[in-house]
């Protein structure tokens, strides 16, 4: 096998054969990492069996697969991640090595470490054509919005904050309030790095927004309200998620009327983050009150599609519908196909690192539960997936907080708060 040198850390090299991983750490490399897909060609071994090879033979691995004309900054960052992890030299593949280069490549640019003026030298010099870093970093360098992803790696999340490059105004879409079930712990580590960054980059924000009231975190948006004064907001049917959950709970204040919110949206309502127009589609299906945030060429999505490789979201909760989700989906996926498409969930499909970035164009050809199949199809496969899977673990203890804005129970007279579990609320759920 032959390895191309890049520096004293990092070679990369075309895709390697099984039997040669063996040889690796012989050779100098303390681990892999492995930019390639599963399923790229019928020869190439696979994440499962060089992950296998690789800790047979003493080395560390990381799956970091990434396709040429899809790569985001979440998968820089995870190549980068990677390396940093790796106890010594690495080797990065993928069928040539170019994918591997490339990752490199725009993250010494981003990190300001190599000037884009010298990318095609640096490319010539290893035997690259490193044209696609340098198209990269110039739409990157163009978007607008600015969306930065926060992975939450305890109920795999993500949070964003999106900004106007040219007011520095932001909104915080889906905000993560720490919760430990196990010690009824409240935390804002995941809130607060929210803050750090938006104060890093002089942000000032605008609004505090919710896709939806979420069964498996509770939502930081009354503590962010608290920190920075932005109003907080959601779509307007959160009222009938409160109306079935004020029953469940045999709690009739929880009937607000949408009160905890500053504003309700309705669908095709617009609103503006700094100089961008934002606008409200209505998303239901997973939960009766869902909504996808568009702002720019970006729409976030949330609990509608995963990326391509992990399908789409349950509609199994109470109110939710497959084919509600169904007609929700084909809505998102008519925007145009250039849309950046935003999701709210990664579980890290086949091992690989956290992504939360796809294109309309992607999900059409590739998603895994919607391209090349119809409504019967999906609501189908839909309705039996979700008899598999169980509940979220706090579900019951977020939508309390959830359907109040993110605030948390008034303290009794001791001046602790509870939170209040129905038994036997949710008929049929899987164990």
């Amino acid at each position: 096998m032959r390895t191309i040198p890049i520096n004293d850390r990092l070679a990369v090299a075309a895709q390697p054969a099984i039997a040669e991983i063996a040889g690796l750490k012989a050779a100098g490399f303390a681990a892999i990492i492995n930019s390639r897909p599963d399923g790229e060609s019928a020869e190439q071994p696979g994440n499962a069996a060089e992950a296998e090879a690789a800790d047979d033979a003493g080395l560390g691995y990381a799956f970091v697969p990434v396709r040429p004309d899809e790569i985001t900054e979440a998968d820089v960052r995870a190549f980068q991640s990677a390396m940093a992890a790796a106890d010594g030299k690495v080797l990065a593949h993928c069928a040539s090595g170019m994918r591997a280069l490339i990752l490199h490549t725009i993250g010494e640019v981003l990190d300001g470490r190599m000037d884009r003026g010298d990318i095609a030298a640096f490319g010539a010099r290893h035997g690259f054509d490193l044209s696609a870093a340098e198209r990269w970093l110039t739409r990157h360098a163009a978007a607008v919005p600015r969306v930065r992803g926060f992975f939450d790696p305890r109920t795999f999340s993500i949070q964003y904050v999106v900004s106007d490059p040219e007011t520095r105004r932001c909104a915080i879409i889906d905000p993560v309030l720490d919760y430990d079930e196990k010690s009824g712990s409240v935390g804002t580590m995941n809130a607060d790095a929210i803050l750090a960054y938006i104060a890093e980059e002089g942000l000032s924000v605008e609004w505090i927004l919710d896709t939806h009231p979420h069964a498996d975190h509770f939502s930081a948006a009354s503590y962010l309200k608290g920190k920075t004064g932005a109003p907080i907001a959601i779509g307007e049917r959160v009222t009938d998620v409160q109306a079935v959950w004020s029953d469940l709970y045999n709690m009739p204040g929880l009937a607000s009327g949408g009160a905890d919110w500053d504003r309700l949206f309705a669908d095709g309502e617009t609103f503006r983050i700094g100089s961008m127009e934002a606008s409200v589609l209505f998303s239901p299906g997973h939960t009766l009150a869902s909504v996808t945030y568009l702002v720019g060429d970006a729409a976030f999505v949330h609990d509608t599609l995963f990326m391509p490789d992990s399908g789409s979201a349950r509609a199994d909760f109470p109110g939710g519908s497959a084919q509600a989700l169904w007609h929700s989906i084909n809505r998102i996926l008519a925007l145009p196909p250039e849309t950046r498409l935003f999701t709210g969930h990664d579980y890290q499909e086949r091992g690989r690192h956290p992504r939360w970035e796809s294109t309309v164009a992607a999900q059409r050809a590739r998603n895994a539960h919607v391209a090349g199949i119809d409504e019967a199809a999906y609501t189908a496969l839909r309705n039996d997936r979700d008899k598999t899977l169980p509940m979220p673990r706090l579900i019951l203890s977020a939508l309390q907080v959830n359907t109040r804005g993110g605030r948390l129970p008034e303290p009794e007279d001791n001046g602790r708060r509870y939170l209040k579990i129905p038994l036997d609320a949710l008929e049929g759920a899987r164990w």
